[in-house]
């Protein structure tokens, strides 16, 4: 969806345009006894799963992957789409680059090991500082499920109200107002902080980001004094707007959201053009056996459908916006290159 228009003029039009795209992932058949890693051989009819399944959340507890991993192993048990245990496992690290370094070098072939990601598993492989070698093209996208947008959210002590009156104050000392975020610089919730402003005439190199590894860890700084500002996604914001905690300024949605979001503006409502939509989905390892990606398009499918999968949905302010495998991997190969256009235009992209 990158507008050519901002090659030709400026590059406020690049970070537009990538913000509405951003706009929140082996063949053969199985053996009955699949090898420690996952299934290989030829086996005439498929047996997969035959044993437990890992979903990964490449970060600490409370932010937005863990909140959608937790989600999917809940609704896929209580529909019976999957029969066989799921646990889930949180691997912080590196806003998710640690667990791709691991997972692309040594479960290249691990049907029972699968993750959630979203936009960082492109931003990650492209951006210069702090960039891992690793991407979507190192595993096997499974299914879009969501999308979510970004927020801007301060303590709910805070003396900010509105969107523009922190803008203002950060215009007139970038360097006075330190913004939290649970991804690395250059990362998601780097550039969901830094689009307002941005938009607002504020140079984003000067803006004042402290990374965290997690939406959870972020959140904790902002609750402790750590940090005036959090930037990251609507949903992981809920429970702490529901408890009172913060104060949500801004969502970075083409409408109001819903939910304990229902009354906070838009970005655009406040006088800045700014979206930023969030997609989370599900991968496999790079050389997953043709039977069990059969089994997660089918699962997947099968969830995404039922009423369970509807009310999480609605209780996380999520939105569903589903994709089978083949349509997501062709989405994301689009989206790589909307990535390297804002990076570039960030002066980010290696």
């Amino acid at each position: 969806m990158i507008n050519n228009v901002w090659k030709a003029s400026c590059k406020v039009t690049a970070i537009s345009v990538l913000a509405l795209s951003l706009a929140a992932c082996g063949s053969g058949g199985n053996s009955a006894k699949p090898a420690a890693g996952g299934d290989k051989g030829g086996s005439a009819q498929s047996k997969y799963p035959e044993r437990a399944i890992s979903l990964i959340a490449p970060s600490g507890a409370g932010g937005g992957w863990d909140m959608t991993a937790r989600t999917v192993a809940k609704v896929l048990t209580e529909t019976k789409a999957v029969e066989k245990p799921i646990t889930v496992e949180n691997k912080p690290g590196g806003g998710g680059a640690v667990f791709m370094a691991e997972y692309a070098n040594k479960d290249t072939k691990d049907n029972y090991k699968l993750f959630v990601n979203s936009p960082p598993i492109l931003i990650n492989n492209l951006k210069k500082e702090g960039n891992t070698p690793f991407g979507y093209k190192d595993t096997t996208p499974l299914a879009q499920l969501t999308k979510d947008y970004g927020a801007i959210a301060v303590a709910a002590n805070s003396k900010y109200n509105d969107l523009k009156s922190l803008l203002n104050d950060m215009k007139a000392d970038p360097t006075k107002l330190t913004v939290a975020g649970g991804s690395a610089p250059g990362s998601m919730d780097h550039l969901v902080s830094i689009l307002p402003a941005f938009k607002y005439g504020i140079d984003p190199k000067k803006v004042k980001y402290l990374s965290y590894d997690g939406g959870g860890e972020a959140i904790t700084a902002l609750l402790g004094g750590n940090a005036d500002v959090i930037g990251t996604d609507a949903s992981s914001l809920d429970q702490y707007v529901k408890a009172g905690k913060i104060k949500v300024l801004a969502v970075a949605a083409p409408q109001r959201l819903g939910g304990s979001m229902k009354d906070v503006p838009t970005m655009k409502e406040q006088g800045v053009d700014a979206e930023f939509l969030i997609w989370r989905g599900v991968f496999g390892p790079k050389e997953m056996s043709a039977d069990a990606k059969k089994f997660w398009d089918e699962a997947l499918k099968k969830m995404v459908d039922s009423e369970q999968w509807k009310k999480e949905v609605q209780a996380n302010n999520w939105e569903t916006d589903y994709k089978k495998s083949d349509d997501f991997k062709a989405y994301l190969a689009a989206q790589e290159t909307q990535v390297k256009d804002i990076l570039t235009a960030l002066g980010m992209q290696k």
